[in-house]
């Protein structure tokens, strides 16, 4: 009798610059605590001209080989960074109802070939910030990328108004960073940095805000978690705003994730 080899799990990281990544290391480490040694998890690292669409074919499990791309493994789960967390809408085959009303996806589950997008960064986000509730005032959403979509959700689920500010607004619900005046800073006291701005190995960068407005009753969340403390933080703490980086956020989003995976 014919004994089939089961192949192997694969999980992975699509994204566009993935060296600093905190996927690959914590999952890896997550699989060697756990003893799944038929566990791996990978960096797909693509430019942005590089079509998703033709990412999938290449890791499209064949039932007839089991295998994938002629290896034996399949993939069962990816997480999806910057900047394709929108661009996978139209790769997946099923949404999740948080991440259509989202509009982006951070996590896919893959069964029987079938891709389904979830968004596990507003349930992330939501148990980090749970250390500085209540919110007392307003907050600001600096970037309109994938990842300021969910903070957004987040936000409108504990009753916290909010705007988003863009170097180019383009409806009434966002502002451009000039406006962010003294009068706009005493109505705010949170300030969600999603954009990229600080990531190793740009550290000096931060958005442009006025920070000399900043006081201790401000909140600076930054997304970025590498470096631990970046400039953003760094000048919030000068003026005694409580500072976070979003490492914690990452954790909990990768637990869901992970959970999501073992249905």
């Amino acid at each position: 009798m014919e004994i089939k080899q089961i192949p192997s799990s694969v999980f992975g990281l699509v994204g566009e610059r993935l060296d600093y990544s905190f996927s690959r290391a914590y999952f890896s480490e997550k699989f060697e605590n756990l003893k799944l040694d038929d566990h791996h998890y990978r960096n797909f690292e693509m430019s942005r001209e590089f079509l998703l669409s033709r990412f999938r074919e290449s890791v499209t499990y064949n039932k007839e080989s089991r295998t994938t791309n002629s290896k034996s493994e399949i993939i069962r789960g990816l997480n999806v960074t910057i900047p394709y967390k929108e661009d996978m809408l139209e790769v997946v085959d099923v949404l999740s109802d948080e991440a259509k009303t989202i509009g982006a996806i951070n996590t896919i589950t893959i069964e029987d070939n079938v891709w389904t997008g979830h968004n596990t960064d507003c349930y992330g986000f939501g148990k980090s910030l749970e250390p500085f509730l209540p919110i007392q005032k307003n907050a600001l959403i600096l970037g309109t990328g994938g990842a300021s979509k969910a903070i957004a959700y987040t936000l409108e689920a504990l009753q916290v108004p909010y705007l988003f500010v863009s170097r180019d607004p383009k409806d009434e619900f966002t502002i451009d960073y000039k406006s962010i005046t003294k009068e706009v800073m005493e109505m705010v006291s949170l300030i969600v940095n999603t954009t990229p701005l600080g990531v190793t190995p740009d550290v000096e960068l931060r958005p442009n805000i006025p920070y000399e407005y900043l006081n201790e009753s401000h909140v600076l969340y930054d997304l970025v978690y590498n470096p631990a403390l970046t400039m953003f933080m760094k000048l919030g703490q000068q003026k005694g705003a409580r500072v976070t980086n979003g490492y914690q956020m990452l954790v909990h989003q990768a637990e869901k994730a992970w959970e999501l995976w073992n249905k």
